[in-house]
Formats: structure tokens, C-alpha cells, sequence
């Protein structure tokens, strides 16, 4: 299985594919996450209705077996790393962008804490025009 951490941004479009290729590659299925803390009143990286179908199309087309889950009020690193955890897990695909060194240091980075905290490979992707 391969685990991706879905946002709802140019970054998440990137972990899709990339991840769809990977599962092709490696002929297993998807586990598409897509998480929100709820903390804030609209989170951009949760995708909405329109987004989760346009998603789902994706999915389906790509001839790749998936699961596309939503989990609201908990921790996308915890719920990730738990994905992880699984015995069919193989592969963590997560969108990354640019941050300064000073971004690094004040906001801490999911990202980061993945690629150190996962026990598996993490395939970190960036979008083309990055």
C-alpha cells in the first residue's frame, strides 16, 4: 500500500501522482489522506466537495485500487504515521514546499516531522513549476 498525504493545493496534486506512479510501479493500492485539526474555521489543504470528487475521478481513472479518507479533529502527522504503521504500508508520498530558515525554525514542518518520525520510506515531492 501506498500511504499519501493529500492537501488541497498544487503540493497535494503532486503527492497524488506521484503516488499513483509509485502504486503502479509497484502494483499495490492507494491510501489517500486528507486531514484537518478543524482548529481553524476553513482549512485550504482540506479538500472540499468539488475537490474530493475531482480526486476520486482521478483515482478511478488511473485504474489504481484506493481508499480516500477524511479524519477532521485529529493530527495529520499522527494520523499518517499510524497509515504508516501497517504491516501493507511500503511507501509515505507527501508534498513538500519551499520554506526559508526562519519559517523552518518558528512553524516546525509536517513534512520534517514525517521524514524523521516515519519508520518507512518517505517519497517527499515538490510540484513541476517548484
Amino acid at each position: 500500500m501506498i500511504v499519501i498525504g493529500y492537501t488541497a493545493d498544487r503540493y497535494g496534486h503532486a503527492a497524488l501522482e506521484h503516488g499513483i506512479a509509485e502504486a503502479k510501479l509497484r502494483d499495490t493500492n492507494l491510501y489517500v489522506i486528507n486531514a484537518t485539526s478543524g482548529e481553524s474555521y476553513v482549512d485550504s489543504r482540506f479538500a472540499g466537495g468539488a475537490e474530493v470528487h475531482d480526486v476520486e475521478a482521478r483515482l478511478a481513472e488511473c485504474g489504481v485500487e484506493f481508499e480516500l479518507v477524511q479524519p477532521v479533529g485529529v493530527d495529520a502527522v499522527d494520523e499518517l504515521l499510524a497509515a504508516m504503521a501497517r504491516d501493507t504500508a511500503q511507501l509515505l508520498v507527501v508534498g513538500i514546499r519551499h520554506r526559508s530558515p526562519v519559517g523552518k525554525l518558528l512553524l516546525g514542518s509536517v513534512a520534517q516531522k514525517l521524514i524523521l518520525e516515519c519508520p518507512k520510506p518517505v517519497l517527499a515531492v515538490k510540484p513541476d513549476e517548484d
